[in-house]
């Protein structure tokens, strides 16, 4: 908010209150009051609805975005700037670690990315050490808060702040976790062209169904045929999919019976994947699975009034793999301990 109202910029100033904390409100209050000193308009989004009992910081986060979003939208703004640095970009880059995410999840999160039509969420102090930031406020006498649920066990990135000192000793900087973002989001940004021209040039006739050259397809290097075969099923319409089931796929299945030219049929994510012993390929929608009466499609989360809840602003529809390019701040794939303390595995 600051930098902002010193480069003269036109900007509205946006508080979530999550109300998870006493504090919340009256925090939201004095950032109120600090806009109003710099003559910015300000405006307390609060999250109202039910809090979950785990996953907490994930929902938290997509319920976050969402209201920044849609208060953009309201006010004519179309770009969201939030203060995520170089630290927070190492925490990312670690918790994508330890989920075993590919090179699109360690590149972290993104300096600029799309969070909704006609909007862009930037992070412009991404490359800048929270240090950094901290001596900026301090010189100014510019006040901040501390949010104790940073210091909370509870939270896989407390966790990791609580070891970064181990980690740092062993060479696990902030700086060097950050310099592998770069890197993975190069290659990954590499990978993803060529996997974009792969499929287009793979195409046979229009896309329903969606027929491929599997031979084309089996003499392409495994990065590129497996990026290459998740954007085919995404414009098949496809349900986000795990990394691990799309490797069993298109590296266990797939891949080896297009090169002995074997047929084979799999499925995943609702999508119809099969091959015949010509090397074309087909995705097509599966039929319905039988199920209970009132049972819902498998693959789709359920909202709150018992349908399908959309994807989130921050790509939560994408691949969990990190595959594709939506990268949100945390993997999909954590553990975040409950009130006894009992980790519990989010997916």
């Amino acid at each position: 908010m600051h930098a902002a109202a010193a480069l003269g910029a036109s900007a509205h100033v946006a508080t979530v209150d999550h109300r998870l904390r006493p504090d919340s409100a009256a925090e939201a209050a004095s950032v109120a009051r600090a806009a109003a000193a710099l003559g910015l308009p300000h405006a307390t989004l609060a999250w109202t609805a039910t809090k979950p009992a785990t996953g907490l910081q994930e929902a938290a986060r997509a319920a976050r975005y969402r209201l920044l979003a849609a208060h953009a939208a309201a006010v004519g703004a179309d770009r969201v700037l939030t203060a995520h640095t170089r630290d927070d970009q190492a925490e990312t880059v670690l918790l994508r670690l330890c989920a075993g995410s590919g090179p699109a999840g360690l590149a972290g999160m993104r300096a600029e990315r799309p969070l909704a039509p006609g909007i862009g969420l930037g992070r412009p102090f991404l490359a800048l050490p929270k240090a950094a930031l901290v001596a900026w406020c301090e010189a100014r006498a510019i006040p901040f808060v501390r949010d104790p649920s940073n210091a909370q066990p509870r939270f896989a990135r407390a966790r990791l702040r609580a070891a970064r000192s181990a980690l740092e000793a062993e060479g696990l900087t902030a700086a060097r976790l950050a310099r592998l973002a770069e890197r993975a989001a190069r290659d990954e940004a590499a990978l993803t062209e060529a996997a974009g021209r792969a499929l287009e040039a793979a195409r046979l006739g229009p896309d329903a169904p969606l027929r491929l050259d599997g031979g084309m397809l089996a003499a392409l290097p495994e990065a590129v045929a497996l990026r290459c075969l998740d954007r085919a099923m995404t414009r098949a319409g496809a349900a986000p999919r795990r990394l691990e089931r799309l490797e069993a796929l298109v590296l266990g299945a797939l891949l080896p019976a297009l090169r002995r030219g074997e047929a084979v049929r799999r499925t995943l994510a609702g999508l119809v994947v099969a091959a015949d012993a010509r090397g074309t390929l087909t995705l097509a929608p599966a039929p319905p699975r039988r199920s209970a009466p009132g049972a819902l499609p498998m693959g789709r989360d359920v909202g709150r009034d018992g349908v399908p809840a959309a994807p989130d602003l921050l790509g939560k529809g994408e691949p969990h793999a990190y595959i594709g390019g939506a990268c949100s701040e945390e993997p999909a794939l954590l553990h975040e301990k409950d009130a006894r303390g009992t980790a519990r595995a989010r997916d």
